[in-house]
């Protein structure tokens, strides 16, 4: 598909003054070719471009739009806060509820502090578990995305993988020369890592739901290996739910997993559509945080009422409506919908699905659980269903990497949609090359 003339003329504005006209390179359509449509507004499930075009929108920002866009709740809810001082550089009121809100929805968490992205979140993490420690090497896992700090940008997922490419320019080895690498899924090399060199590591870090780099989703036993070979070694467990925390389910995928961590980072859906993330744990390890210990961390907007007045609401309408259970209805609604229509595909095809998180693994075979066995061809087939979908009105990640999202929402015209835009699709000509 085509974006249209307002787009084009929109994004050759921003090419002029932003690096590829985006401010995530993921949006610029390089995986899939094209030009990004240029977003006016949404409401509900959709969203509608420059250009007057509607679309039912599957990426819902990325994911922290679990209501959808626009919840009138959360509307009022902003403007009424915004009414009162938009941040203050002080301790407020939303900030301590949504504190409280957090910790005892998630297992195993006494304290938690707020920053503003993801990001920071899972580097401040790090630090914390660095300092508490004393020990300064940290493992991750090939394909697991941990945002972009320098010394978690190898073997990452999400924009790298949609690129190719293990890690980024601009990083220099040292950064990352602390930083251990492992394939997911292999119990074996974990084990043997952690009893060779386990004095020496402060932390283990990895999405427990795998969601940047297509839907890895894991095998209990391996996530119950990381947290039993972590305990015997006194090595800090990091389970980032930037994603999966408050999507999946009130206590995140810990509470599914009956797997408690000993900290933990969210972001997305903790901010209602605002920039929020956080990192919390149990006591014993937040009180080496400042001010109360040595290891340092600090945000001007941190905790801002506005943002912490759209996460409180929207988590607060999410346990009031039984928000876990009805996406979890949606998303099968919705498999039992695609299942066929993949099933017939000119190619293999299938969906992975967790809650409202899907995935279409688009390769012969069960599903992935590692980065290592997707297969790079299937990007192809990505890019040109991508774009039908598109031009049919129904908007997936700009790449093969990226899962889709479902929200409160999204509702069963919606999900139909999705279907017979999609067995359009495949039936056509180029699904076939």
């Amino acid at each position: 598909m085509s974006a249209g003339p307002l787009s084009k003329a929109w994004m050759a504005r921003a090419e002029r003054v932003t690096p590829g006209g985006v401010s995530s390179p993921v949006r610029a359509f390089r995986a899939v070719g094209g030009t990004p449509l240029v977003v006016r507004s949404g409401a509900g499930a959709e969203f509608e471009d420059v250009d007057g075009r509607r679309y039912t929108d599957f990426v819902c920002s990325w994911g922290p739009l679990i209501l959808g866009h626009a919840h009138s709740e959360v509307r009022e809810a902003i403007s009424n806060a915004v009414a009162r001082g938009t941040s203050f550089g002080a301790p407020c009121e939303p900030e301590i509820e949504l504190a409280e809100w957090i910790v005892a929805a998630y297992p195993g968490l006494d304290r938690v502090r707020f920053v503003s992205s993801g990001t920071e979140a899972t580097m401040s993490a790090i630090r914390l578990a660095r300092g508490a420690t004393g020990r300064d090497k940290i493992v991750k896992f090939s394909g697991c995305y941990h945002g972009h700090a320098d010394h978690l940008l190898v073997a990452a997922g999400s924009g790298l993988a949609t690129f190719g490419r293990p890690s980024s320019a601009g990083v220099p080895d040292a950064f990352t020369s602390e930083t251990l690498v492992l394939p997911l899924d292999d119990e074996q090399r974990f084990i043997e890592l952690l009893r060779r060199e386990g004095d020496r590591i402060a932390a283990v870090i990895i999405e427990p739901v795998p969601a940047n780099n297509g839907l890895l989703l894991q095998r209990h036993e391996f996530l119950a290996t990381l947290r039993r070979e972590t305990e015997r070694a006194g090595v800090i467990l990091i389970f980032d739910e930037v994603i999966s925390g408050f999507r999946l389910a009130k206590g995140g995928a810990a509470g599914i997993l009956g797997i408690t961590p000993d900290l933990a980072t969210f972001g997305k859906v903790i901010g209602g559509g605002l920039p929020v993330g956080a990192f919390g744990g149990r006591r014993d390890l937040m009180r080496h945080l400042a001010p109360e210990g040595a290891v340092y961390q600090a945000g001007t907007l941190s905790g801002n009422a506005v943002a912490m007045t759209a996460g409180l609401t929207t988590l607060r309408i999410l346990e009031r409506n039984d928000g876990w259970a009805r996406l979890e209805t949606t998303g099968r609604a919705l498999e039992a919908l695609l299942a066929p229509v993949l099933a017939s595909a000119p190619f293999p095809a299938r969906l992975v699905r967790l809650g409202s998180l899907f995935w279409m693994s688009l390769q012969q075979g069960e599903p992935p659980r590692t980065a290592e066995m997707i297969d790079p061809a299937a990007a192809a087939r990505y890019g040109r269903l991508f774009h039908s979908l598109l031009a049919d009105g129904v908007a997936l990640a700009p790449s093969a990497y990226e899962v889709g999202f479902l929200s409160l929402a999204h509702e069963p015209a919606h999900l139909v949609g999705l279907r017979d835009a999609l067995s359009r699709a495949l039936a056509r000509p180029a699904a076939h090359a």
